[in-house]
């Protein structure tokens, strides 16, 4: 594939020779002017109960995609243009603050169409993606195992499939040259052949890798180890949380998205208990659905699990419709009946939040309260696995430590 700017096919790519597919509309776009790493946000109220609240996250998704945000243009509308999306009045504002800062790239915090894509490319001279494509570019980066690039490149491709009609007038042409006169075929009917092929070929190759996963799991069943997974929005600190439980090194920063592919340690609860405690993608409002597509291999990990702790960033004020995000998007994956256990993470940075736990009326654990940066709560943590996975242990039963591996694992994991 070429790139075609600095916001697509970024990041490590799978192995193998790609077809030469356009993956971009900076080639319908004459003389762009500007710095590619610099960006206008924009953001519409369109009505909807987060569009209001959603404009830090746009930033803070493209200060994590490296680039540096220059300005923001918010406004409401009734609904979008159809021509524009932004309408244009506010198109003529966006054009002005392109031009003031130099910037290279303009960033929807919406969905916009290929023609739409194109219209704004045209008069703002300047290279247009929207929020998905924001996200997926983010991914690209921070795939770092071959399954998490194969995934990535999946849903760049099924993406790029649905724009290759109107975005790209280019591609109309027909080809031609000695011996080719005649009917032939059109760039564009190439290009959708080539990239159907791509497509299929990375379909396989993940079932493949879901057929790897399936057996992995049935030999986890068989030793009757249970199996907690940590799931939440994005930089609720479920790293850092893994890192704290299993003292594995797992990647951490106060970015979003830092961890694309799911890690897994054992981790000992006691003389007679362990679990295998997985750390997995975090999600995010309006999770891409080729995303959630492509990914499912690795979300059958949640999916599978016996027990997910739901990890809340406790000092963020928009948490409520975070933990709707996050739940919304186990039901599409078929997680929503997997039992869960609330972690309200972060309370370090609250002012007057100690570490705790909350109980129901009938005596369950609901709620942990904790800091997996300072351990605040951390043994609370371990005795919850210890009180909620119980009852699970009369169905799957529960593996033991054998005495003798008691002295190789001084830190309480493998």
């Amino acid at each position: 594939m070429t790139d075609s700017g600095p916001l697509v096919g970024r990041g490590r790519k799978a192995s193998g020779k790609k077809p030469e597919v356009a993956t971009g509309s900076l080639e319908s776009v004459a003389g762009v002017a500007g710095h590619p790493d610099r960006a206008v946000l924009v953001s519409l109220d369109l009505g909807r109960q987060d569009d209001a609240n959603s404009v830090d996250e746009l930033a803070l998704l493209a200060s994590s995609a490296g680039l540096m945000v220059c300005a923001t243009v918010q406004g409401s509308r009734v609904r979008p243009d159809p021509a524009t999306f932004v309408g244009s009045g506010k198109l003529l504002e966006v054009g002005e603050l392109v031009r003031q800062h130099g910037a290279g790239l303009v960033i929807l915090n919406h969905e916009i169409s290929p023609a739409q894509e194109r219209n704004l490319e045209r008069t703002l001279q300047s290279r247009v993606i929207d929020r998905t494509s924001l996200i997926l570019d983010i991914f690209a980066q921070r795939a770092r195992s071959h399954e998490g690039q194969l995934q990535v490149e999946l849903a760049q491709l099924e993406r790029l499939s649905t724009r290759l009609v109107r975005g790209w007038t280019h591609l109309e042409r027909q080809k031609g040259g000695i011996g080719l006169r005649g009917p032939g075929e059109t760039q564009l009917e190439t290009d959708r052949r080539l990239l159907s092929k791509r497509v299929k070929m990375l379909k396989a190759r993940l079932e493949k890798v879901r057929r790897s996963h399936r057996t992995q799991r049935q030999a986890r069943n068989k030793t009757g180890v249970l199996r907690v997974s940590l799931v939440g929005y994005t930089n609720a600190g479920k790293s850092t949380l893994f890192n704290r439980l299993t003292h594995a090194q797992a990647y951490t920063a106060d970015q979003l998205f830092a961890t694309l592919d799911t890690t897994s340690r054992r981790l000992y609860l006691g003389p007679d208990a362990a679990v295998v405690l997985s750390d997995t993608v975090g999600f995010i409002r309006h999770l891409p659905h080729t995303l959630v597509a492509a990914f499912r291999a690795t979300l059958e990990e949640t999916r599978d699990a016996d027990l997910l702790v739901h990890v809340v960033d406790s000092s963020d004020p928009e948490r409520e419709s975070q933990i709707q995000a996050v739940n919304a998007v186990l039901k599409e994956i078929g997680a929503e009946a997997v039992p869960q256990l609330m972690l309200y993470n972060k309370i370090d940075r609250l002012p007057d939040a100690i570490a705790g736990l909350d109980r129901d009326a009938y005596g369950t654990i609901s709620r942990i309260r904790a800091s997996a940066l300072t351990g605040a709560g951390v043994d609370l943590i371990r005795l919850a696995f210890l009180e909620t996975c119980q009852p699970l242990r009369q169905v799957t039963g529960w593996h033991e430590r054998p005495s003798e591996k008691q002295t190789n694992h001084p830190n309480g994991t493998e």
